[in-house]
């Protein structure tokens, strides 16, 4: 039995107990009983979402009602404002940005923009910027730094847009000079990985002093399918790829590249966008806490650090595994 088919099966049940509880009579022991089989359905639910392999997260991840940036902007932030345009070509749909207050305090969020029905995914182009999109990223996070506003990324897309027209507007070169540019903004930024981390297309906004990961985000130089497509020319063989990548949050954790996995709530951020952007708002208020009391110049310290330290910790890990 596959996963699917695995929650189907939970979910069935849900179903056939809460069928149950309409049909039979109500009395004590009914109750008591019913209340025992809630307790093992919910149980086997817990466990599914426990051990779900890197591919099932995957499709997690991609969920089209996960909470995307402009949902966490209006669950997590007040007043926002939204900004367009690269004051050199146009404004890019796919990447958001826009001035808020967070927890009182003047900030600027940006982040990916996907979309959920066919026009809106079109209007958005996937979550897949082009380089007016990183452009209009640079110099949002670039305002808000001359004002000391804190940042707050979110990162969620397939990857950067691999067309032409992209790459005629210079698309490697506006990822390279977020990737620089970013590095020595001397404010706090605080970076959480909602759902796909695809490639340079998420690293452009994804340099920050905190780097969140939610427990069924996924961050990877290439997506499973292409990384089949490419070894075994078969983009069937992606959930071997997905293993083989170390794709999940703890994966991340585990090389050091990001610094705290977010709990979702029972089933993934798409059931309940309140509770995840709860969960998440404690995470951020914590660590945006943490940073504002730190001078400029030891947080670009700190930061230079942290993203000189992620190469040490990927040669320690791919080392242990040649001797493995």
């Amino acid at each position: 039995m596959d996963a699917n088919d695995r929650k189907r099966e939970i979910e069935q049940l849900e179903r056939d107990v809460e069928t149950l509880r309409r049909l039979v009579h109500q009395d004590a022991r009914t109750e008591v009983e019913l209340e025992r089989l809630r307790r093992e359905v919910a149980e086997l639910r817990r466990e599914f979402f426990e051990h779900l392999d890197a591919w099932q997260r995957t499709q997690l991840a991609r969920h089209p009602q996960r909470p995307y940036t402009l949902d966490f902007a209006r669950l997590l932030f007040d007043h926002f404002s939204e900004l367009h345009g690269d004051r050199a070509f146009g404004d890019d749909p796919s990447i958001v940005a826009g001035m808020a207050r967070f927890a009182g305090r003047p900030v600027l969020v940006v982040g990916h923009q996907k979309g959920r029905d066919t026009k809106q995914k079109l209007a958005r182009n996937f979550g897949m910027p082009k380089p007016e999109g990183y452009r209009k990223a640079l110099r949002t996070v670039q305002l808000a730094a001359k004002f000391g506003r804190p940042i707050f990324s979110f990162v969620d897309t397939p990857g950067a847009y691999p067309g032409v027209d992209a790459e005629e507007r210079g698309q490697a070169e506006a990822i390279a000079r977020n990737l620089r540019e970013i590095m020595l903004l001397p404010v706090p930024i605080l970076v959480t990985i909602t759902g796909e981390g695809g490639s340079g297309g998420a690293l452009a906004i994804a340099v920050g002093d905190r780097i969140n990961m939610l427990e069924n985000a996924i961050y990877s130089v290439i997506s499973p399918e292409g990384c089949a497509s490419i070894l075994w020319r078969d983009a069937a063989q992606a959930p071997q790829a997905a293993a083989a990548l170390r794709i999940t949050a703890n994966d991340m954790r585990q090389l050091g590249l990001v610094d705290e996995i977010v709990p979702e709530p029972e089933g993934g951020a798409h059931t309940n966008h309140e509770e995840a952007a709860r969960i998440l708002q404690r995470v951020l208020e914590r660590q945006l806490a943490e940073l504002v009391r730190l001078p400029a110049a030891e947080l670009l310290e700190q930061r230079y650090r942290k993203f000189r330290k992620m190469g040490q910790a990927f040669r320690e890990s791919y080392a242990v595994q040649a001797r493995g």
